[in-house]
């Protein structure tokens, strides 16, 4: 990868869109995965199964991703950890139901309620999430997420938030199983509605700087922890028994530095 060049393309447009990041190999391994877990579940439309690393290993695994670590670490800087994992299903709904685990999602910018603080009508990024599409979304209208390039860095609001309005300026987000888009947290987006006859299956995997509460859990449990490397146990979120050194790091906690390339 080219991190300088794909960082200022970020910055710009506030998402990355990147063809062939993982094997063939991997993409059944994963498949084999999603379908382990959604053997659990309840027959639906749409499922959203948050905290996706404690479901199953190969989920697990995607936190420290060695193709796309490097770039997240350049995106959003070294002293991070995982925020979300987020696994979404969306099977083919042409009668646009809207169910309970929510078939498409209207537009919004990610974040808590209250909202992150905004200057000038512009909220900061403060997280970004990594998407591995796990199933032929090569086209559109098959619950692809949606995003307004550059809503990221300028006041925007759409004149209405039905995601099945068409916007001028939306671009539905299209790729084959083993592709990957990063967008920031503060970047207009959608999850369009599955009109076609193909199942949607992205793996969502978020990060943030450690010192914000992750989403998924408030400590990484026994089980995530079990054998992890220092990479992954910053990953995790367990640097120091000192809770100051999540704002002030020592070099030794953050291993992820020396993926940084610097501003």
């Amino acid at each position: 990868m080219d991190i300088p060049a794909l960082k200022r393309q970020f910055q710009a447009q506030g998402y990355l869109l990147l063809p062939g990041i993982l094997s063939e190999e991997k993409v059944r391994r994963l498949n084999e995965a999603v379908d382990a877990v959604l053997a659990e579940e309840e027959e639906s439309l749409s499922y959203n199964i948050y905290n996706s690393v404690e479901r199953h290993p190969e989920f697990l695994s995607l936190i420290d991703e060695p193709t796309m670590l490097p770039l997240i670490v350049n995106l959003l800087g070294y002293n991070i950890q995982l925020h979300i994992s987020h696994l979404t299903v969306r099977r083919p709904n042409p009668k646009l139901e809207k169910t309970a685990t929510n078939s498409f999602i209207d537009w919004h910018q990610d974040g808590p309620h209250p909202q992150f603080p905004k200057i000038g009508g512009l909220t900061s990024t403060y997280y970004i999430k990594a998407c591995y599409i796990l199933s032929d979304m090569s086209k559109p209208d098959r619950g692809n997420t949606k995003v307004i390039p550059g809503s990221h860095v300028k006041p925007y609001n759409p004149n209405q938030k039905d995601v099945r309005v068409h916007l001028d300026d939306e671009v539905q987000l299209c790729g084959r199983p083993g592709d990957v888009f990063v967008f920031a947290q503060n970047l207009w987006h959608a999850g369009a509605p599955n009109t076609s006859e193909y199942t949607r299956r992205q793996l969502f995997m978020g990060y943030s700087p450690i010192w914000m509460r992750p989403i998924d859990y408030h400590e990484a449990s026994e089980k995530l922890l079990e054998g992890a490397d220092p990479i992954r146990r910053q990953l995790l979120g367990r640097i120091s028994d000192n809770k100051f050194k999540y704002y002030v790091p020592e070099e030794s906690m953050v291993p992820l530095k020396t993926m940084y390339l610097g501003d």
